[in-house]
């Protein structure tokens, strides 16, 4: 008789501890964001093309840099669904960290997208109110966010008992 390790996958006695979905809860959530992100995105640049023949009053660049930030975003996303199985995190990490991903690459599109239309950077505090606005958004929602969600990210690496 064969040991049990040695036993076919039908003739193993797996039981209801050692099952794992084959799909974590927070990769699907990502996943679907990382399509939706796609979706908006590719549907970007019929704004890219409108701003760029000034049928819309939208800065050009800013615009092109919504549409990329949007393709961008989905990548992430789906780089860090793809890792949550080989990250420490249980369930309730991987969530925190699928929605930190998440908020973080919708917002830098929809904030893009919005200042593409007011025609300014937002990239520093100029003395401007709308300027300085965006800049605070984007700081808020965006570079934080992303930030903390990427610390976490190579955090998760680290093994359970590495110090």
């Amino acid at each position: 008789m064969r040991p049990a390790s040695a036993r076919p996958l039908s003739e193993a006695v797996v039981t209801e501890s050692t099952v794992v979905p084959l799909v974590q809860p927070a990769a699907r959530l990502m996943a679907h964001a990382a399509a939706w992100l796609m979706l908006v995105g590719l549907l970007t640049g019929g704004y890219v093309s409108a701003a760029m023949t000034g049928k819309v009053p939208a800065d050009p660049r800013m615009a092109l840099a919504a549409h990329l930030n949007a393709l961008m975003g989905t990548f992430f996303l789906l780089g860090v669904a793809w890792t949550l199985p080989m990250l420490r995190y249980g369930p309730v990490g991987q969530r925190r960290l699928a929605w930190a991903v998440i908020a973080a690459n919708w917002a830098n599109w929809g904030i893009t997208c919005v200042k593409a239309w007011l025609r300014v950077s937002g990239v520093d505090f100029i003395g401007q109110p709308v300027n300085d606005a965006v800049f605070g958004a984007l700081t808020v929602s965006v570079v934080l966010p992303a930030l903390v969600a990427a610390g976490a990210w190579v955090y998760g690496f680290r093994r359970a008992g590495a110090r």
